[in-house]
């Protein structure tokens, strides 16, 4: 019992499940109260019924699960959880559980691997594996009728953790180091500052080769564009022209241009009655016989019309 490292006064959980014989647990009890002494407890409790049981959490300083010897239980990954959950700080796991060695792909048994790495990702620390020895004659027995599992190549393995010293769920605040920003500023290399430096001097230097940028120009760049040739080939096409928004081919202006000198060839009404219609029309008015229109529309007339009036 040394390698339990359990001491008087502390808080024990022993589980154990179908395959543990009764003798042999009554005296690993017995066994651990003596320890614990008068001011300890020992709790025990079925492995198949821990996830229904009512203990609070961090309750107990060592749990042992599957140390009765001759049982053979074996720990899925809510039962460990559980375990981890109901252990207090600092608290350790100890359990016994056959594996296999072969590395033979199965959901029944684990290996001694994959049983460290699911007591890791229950959320215990320092996994580590204490022992491993082959099955007693009594424990392959029970292997089979409990588990219903054959195979000659199991081992029984011990296996401890402990929970980290700080409760789950538990938050501490970062201390982060901010580093002042200095006003000091870094020093410069002078050969890396001679380097990148261009004076008058370096400009006057025969050595230095000067390219006039209206060299790199053809001809045909100097020449100013022809309006028309900016256009985008669907601008003013259709039977109603229409610029594009935020015009730049020139389209905008030269249609401005011609509603302009449109409305500039027509005659300017005198009365300023010609758009009621011809109830309100001068004799000599050039809109006669042409239907009303709103005042500022566009009404284009013949020459015919011009002539007559």
């Amino acid at each position: 019992m040394a390698e339990f490292g359990i001491s008087p006064g502390q808080h024990v959980a022993v589980f154990w499940d179908k395959s543990s014989p009764e003798e042999a647990l009554k005296q690993l009890v017995d066994r651990l109260q003596g320890l614990t002494g008068s001011e300890g407890h020992v709790s025990m409790g079925n492995i198949t019924q821990l996830l229904q049981s009512a203990h609070k959490e961090s309750s107990f300083d060592v749990i042992l699960s599957g140390v009765v010897p001759g049982s053979t239980s074996l720990h899925s990954a809510e039962v460990l959880a559980e375990m981890a959950r109901i252990l207090r700080p600092g608290g350790c796991l100890f359990l016994k559980e056959p594996v296999e060695t072969t590395g033979v792909n199965n959901d029944k048994m684990k290996t001694a691997s994959k049983l460290c790495s699911a007591l890791t990702l229950s959320g215990l620390v320092e996994i580590k594996e204490l022992q491993r020895e082959a099955l007693s004659p009594e424990e392959v027995r029970s292997v089979q009728e409990h588990l219903g599992y054959h195979s000659d190549s199991l081992l029984s393995v011990h296996v401890t953790g402990k929970k980290p010293n700080f409760e789950v769920g538990s938050s501490s605040q970062l201390k982060l180091l901010h580093k002042k920003s200095s006003s000091v500023k870094p020093a410069v290399d002078p050969a890396a500052a001679k380097l990148w430096t261009l004076s008058a001097n370096d400009m006057e230097d025969d050595s230095v080769d000067l390219i006039d940028s209206d060299e790199l120009l053809d001809p045909e760049d100097l020449k100013k564009p022809d309006p028309a040739s900016l256009r985008a080939p669907s601008c003013g096409e259709g039977k109603k022209r229409k610029a594009c928004k935020n015009c730049t081919c020139g389209l905008a202006e030269e249609l401005e241009r011609e509603h302009s000198k449109a409305q500039s060839s027509q005659p300017k009404s005198a009365c300023g009655n010609c758009y009621l219609g011809d109830a309100f029309r001068c004799a000599n008015c050039p809109y006669l016989g042409m239907p009303a229109f709103k005042p500022g529309e566009q009404v284009l007339l013949s020459n015919s019309n011009l002539q007559d009036a």
